[in-house]
C-alpha cells in the first residue's frame, strides 16, 4: 500500500488534535485513503512542552521549517502556524517544492487567497481549508461539491463562536458585555486580545471565503462591510425579547443576477428562526440555493478537535487522490463565474431597524423623530415608549418596515441633531426571517 507522508507546520491546539487523530484513527483513515497517512515531520518552535494526550519525545519534532517544507519524502504540507507571515512565504515554498497543502489560515486565505490558489494551479498542487471556516462543520466542502448544480442566492450564519458565546450569555442572563468578555477570555473562548472576534473581522473573513465560492466571483476583505458587537447592551438585547428577536453577530450575503451584498454586523433575527437558538460556541449557516431550496449547517465552529477533523478530511481526500494517481485540477480551487458580481455599496442595501432613541421627555419629541424617518421614506412598524418616573430623558423604541441604509444614515444623522436627543441613536438591523 502507498505510504502519503504528512508534514506539520505548528504543534499548537489544532496540529496537537491533528497529531492525535492520524494516531488513534490510522486504520480508518488508511481505509478511507486507499493508502497509509504518516505523520513524518513537524515544525515547531516548542519542541519540548508537553501536549496533553500526545508524547512529544515520541513525534518527529524539529524547530526548523526545513524539516517539513524542503523534505522530499513529504507529500502534504499541513499549514497551521495562523497569522499572515511567515505562513504565506511557507505555503508558497512549499507548493514550489511540489506539496500540496492544507490549512485552517482564514485570515491568510481572506487576504491572499487569489496570490494562493494561483500558485497553486501554477503547481499542479491541491490547496484544501475546510477548517478555515466553521470549525468541524463540512460546509466548504459542500459548497463547492454538494451543491455545484445550485445558483446560491443568500447566504448567512453564525461563523464566529466567541462572539455567539458573549451574546448568548447577555441574553440568558442579562449581563454587561465586559463582564461577559473577561468571562469568556477566562474560559478560553475569548483571546487575550479580542479585537477580531468581537469586532466582527474574524466573521468577515470567513464571509469572504464563503462567497468566493459560492457566488464565483472577486471579493475584496476591504469591501464587506463589518460592525462588531461592543456596543450591544443588556437594555438592547432585552427590548429584542421583547419584541421576538435576538440579537446575534450576523455574516451575511445576498446575491441577484448582477450584484452582491456583504456585510457582518449585529442583527436582530426572529426567536421563531432557527438561527436564534444557536448559542454559546456553536456556529451554523443558512444557505438557499435555486435547485436544493434552503439548507442549514450546524456544529461546533472551533476547538481542537472539531477543527482537526476537518483537516483530516482535507488530508484524506489528497491522500486519495495521490494513491489513484489523479492530478490536481483547476476546480479543485474557487473558480471565478463567467459574469462576476457587482458588490452593491453598503448604503443602497435594504433591511428593516430597530432604534433606540433617548430623547427629554418634552411634548412633540416623537412628532419630530418620526417626521424625519417620515421624509426619508422609513415607516415604523412598532412603537414603545418606556415610561421613566421623575427621568429627564426617556427611551423611544422603534422597529421600522424595510428601508434604504442610505436613507436611514441621513435620517439618523438629522435625528441625533436635534436639541432633544440627549445620546446617539442606537440601530440594530433586522432580518425578517
Amino acid at each position: 500500500m502507498k505510504e502519503i507522508k504528512v508534514g506539520l507546520l505548528g504543534l499548537g491546539t489544532v496540529g496537537a488534535g491533528v497529531a492525535k487523530v492520524l494516531a488513534s484513527h490510522r486504520e480508518e483513515l488508511e481505509e478511507k485513503a486507499g493508502a497509509s497517512v504518516v505523520l513524518q515531520a513537524i515544525a515547531d518552535k516548542d519542541t519540548t512542552s508537553p501536549r496533553k494526550g500526545l508524547k512529544v519525545s515520541e513525534l518527529p519534532m524539529s524547530a526548523d521549517v526545513s524539516s517539513v517544507l524542503d523534505d522530499p519524502s513529504v507529500d502534504i504540507v499541513v499549514e497551521l502556524f495562523g497569522g499572515i507571515e511567515p505562513a504565506r512565504s511557507f505555503i508558497m515554498r512549499a507548493l514550489a517544492n511540489g506539496k500540496h497543502i492544507v490549512t485552517a489560515n482564514k485570515a491568510l486565505l481572506a487576504t491572499h487567497g487569489e496570490e494562493l490558489y494561483s500558485e497553486a494551479r501554477r503547481c499542479g498542487r491541491m490547496l484544501a481549508f475546510e477548517a478555515a471556516v466553521a470549525g468541524g462543520i463540512p460546509l466548504i466542502r459542500s459548497v463547492k461539491e454538494g451543491l455545484v448544480a445550485n445558483r446560491i442566492t443568500t447566504l448567512y450564519g453564525i461563523v464566529n463562536g466567541t462572539s455567539n458565546y458573549i451574546l448568548s450569555k447577555m441574553t440568558d442572563e442579562g449581563q454587561e458585555f465586559s463582564r461577559v468578555l473577561a468571562e469568556a477570555q477566562a474560559k478560553g473562548y475569548a483571546e487575550a486580545d479580542p479585537t477580531y472576534d468581537v469586532e466582527g473581522i474574524d466573521s468577515a473573513h470567513k464571509l469572504q471565503i464563503l462567497a468566493t465560492l459560492a457566488f464565483r466571483t472577486s471579493v475584496r476583505l476591504e469591501d464587506i462591510y463589518v460592525e462588531g458587537i461592543t456596543k450591544i447592551t443588556p437594555e438592547d438585547i432585552g427590548l429584542a425579547r421583547e419584541m421576538g428577536f435576538r440579537i446575534k453577530l450576523l455574516a451575511i450575503a445576498k446575491a441577484t443576477d448582477s450584484s452582491l451584498e456583504l456585510r457582518v454586523h449585529p442583527t436582530m433575527i426572529p426567536e421563531s428562526s432557527p438561527m436564534s437558538a444557536v448559542s454559546g460556541v456553536f456556529n451554523a449557516v443558512f444557505l438557499s440555493g435555486d435547485v436544493v431550496n434552503d439548507l442549514m449547517f450546524y456544529g461546533r465552529g472551533a476547538g481542537q478537535m472539531p477543527t482537526a477533523s476537518s483537516v483530516c478530511a482535507d488530508i484524506v481526500e489528497i491522500a486519495r487522490r495521490i494513491a489513484a494517481g489523479q492530478a490536481a485540477v483547476p476546480q479543485d480551487l474557487p473558480v471565478l463565474g463567467r459574469k462576476l458580481l457587482a458588490l452593491k455599496p453598503m448604503e443602497e442595501i435594504s433591511s428593516a431597524y430597530y432604534l433606540y432613541v433617548s430623547a427629554l421627555d418634552q411634548p412633540s419629541v416623537l412628532a419630530q423623530v418620526t417626521g424625519i424617518l417620515g421624509r426619508h421614506e422609513i415607516s415604523i412598524a412598532s412603537l414603545i415608549q418606556k415610561v421613566r418616573q421623575r427621568a429627564k430623558a426617556v427611551p423611544v423604541v422603534m422597529m421600522t418596515h424595510e428601508a434604504q441604509e442610505g436613507a436611514m444614515q441621513k435620517a439618523l444623522r438629522e435625528i441625533d441633531d436635534l436639541r432633544v436627543i440627549v445620546a446617539p441613536t442606537r440601530m440594530i438591523r433586522v432580518e425578517a426571517s
